[in-house]
């Protein structure tokens, strides 16, 4: 059974395609099977994984208008390890289309319905804001998963995306759930960040991941050269952290299907 995960947080600049795109490589190298969407028109995701996003062929956006099948908009990343549907600004259409459409809510779930299962995971990333892409990738998900920098700002921001989980929950797909949060460009120096951090230990539990992502600038100049930190520096202390995290990722994997079954 494949784990869908979306990786979301509507404020900017908190690590959120960095963490798609590593934790994809990281999850690869522990020899699971991995699809990542990108869902943001920026397709920041799409160069990070050494994709040229303005010679797409066909795109996410094409995928949820129902111009082609997801099957056929899948190109591969990482040496042929990775598969990925790209994004483009193509996709700005799309989100401006959906708003007219029928079950709009649900058109990357009904998309990717029949190759989801193909896959170990399939990783999402969702554009910075709360809007009917974001949606989308919430219809089809089981969890999101919050990067998210231990700011005070940070913590307001997360009650709201919060709400919008729990409204989705409610509403459209009973089956997603807070997946964890994920503290990145974390500097232990920094007493605020200290302080946030434990409050949300506090308040979130085992929902927090134990894996905290430092700055680090291995980790902030891969993305130019379009790959991953672990492909570009594989002793940096970002690879090191993404990896880790793919091991807490894959522990409560395990976890969950003991208790499932």
């Amino acid at each position: 059974m494949s784990r869908i995960i979306a990786i979301a947080n509507q404020k900017g600049g908190v690590g959120k395609t960095t963490t798609c795109v590593n934790l994809a490589a990281s999850l690869i190298a522990t020899r699971r099977s991995v699809l990542l969407i990108d869902l943001d028109p920026q397709g920041n995701a799409t160069m990070g994984c050494g994709i040229d996003k303005s010679s797409l062929e066909n795109s996410i956006c094409d995928v949820l208008l129902g111009s082609v099948s997801a099957e056929e908009s899948i190109l591969k990343a990482f040496n042929n390890t990775l598969d990925v549907l790209p994004s483009n600004q193509d996709l700005t259409y799309a989100e401006v289309e959906l708003l007219s459409t029928e079950k709009r809510e649900y058109k990357l779930s009904s998309a990717i319905s029949s190759i989801e299962r193909n896959f170990d995971y399939v990783l999402i990333d969702c554009p910075p804001s709360l809007n009917i892409l974001t949606v989308n990738a919430f219809a089809a998900a089981n969890g999101v998963l919050v990067p998210m920098q231990c700011e005070y700002y940070a913590l307001e921001g997360l009650t709201a995306l919060l709400d919008t989980i729990k409204q989705i929950s409610d509403g459209i797909n009973a089956k997603l759930e807070l997946y964890g949060i994920l503290r990145t460009m974390f500097d232990p120096r920094n007493n605020l960040s200290s302080e946030v951090s434990n409050q949300l230990t506090e308040h979130f539990g085992d929902k927090v991941f134990s894996t905290m992502v430092p700055r680090n600038v291995r980790l902030a100049e891969a993305p130019s050269f379009g790959k991953p930190v672990l492909h570009h520096d594989r002793n940096s202390r970002g690879t090191l952290a993404y990896l880790a995290l793919a091991g807490e990722v894959n522990r409560r994997e395990k976890e969950s299907l003991r208790s499932y079954s």
